[in-house]
């Protein structure tokens, strides 16, 4: 009788501890999972920055723009293939008002320095345009491009 309820505690004691470490191995796998999610997201960030990359850095619309109607949407930084120097922005220009004429381009380094100025002529439709900088600008991170 002493053996068999020796065994039954025993017994007791492997089922109890089977079903801890079945939970820990199952929170152990759902952990893994969302390291992995995490990961993955990086990856697919970090991707999507080197074909798109704004390189931290900030527009400055003046109101005189804003008032004739001048917009701006997206953006990000292309590097030239020849000099590897960032000195394109590509741009959603947005013209709500049709304005014609020029639009100034002047980029500062993150210290204030300004490192490049252009000037691009505004037609009256919407959408993405090439504002290229001279081949010596490399347009830093986190740089303010001012467009008056």
């Amino acid at each position: 009788m002493k053996k068999a309820l020796i065994l039954g505690i025993a017994l007791s004691l492997a089922l109890a501890c089977k079903k801890d470490v079945e939970e820990k191995t199952k929170n152990a796998i759902n952990e893994g999972g969302k390291a992995v999610e995490e990961t993955a997201d990086k990856v697919v960030d970090e991707v999507s920055a080197h074909f798109e990359d704004s390189r931290g850095c900030k527009l400055e619309l003046s109101e005189d723009l804003k008032n004739k109607g001048i917009g701006t949407g997206k953006f990000y930084i292309e590097k030239d293939t020849v000099t590897k120097k960032h000195n394109k922005l590509v741009i959603y220009l947005i013209n709500d008002k049709n304005y014609k004429g020029a639009i100034n381009f002047k980029v500062a380094d993150k210290e204030g320095v300004e490192i490049g100025r252009t000037t691009h002529t505004a037609d009256t439709k919407t959408g993405y345009q090439d504002i290229l900088f001279d081949n010596r600008t490399d347009i830093e991170p986190k740089s303010t491009i001012s467009i008056y």
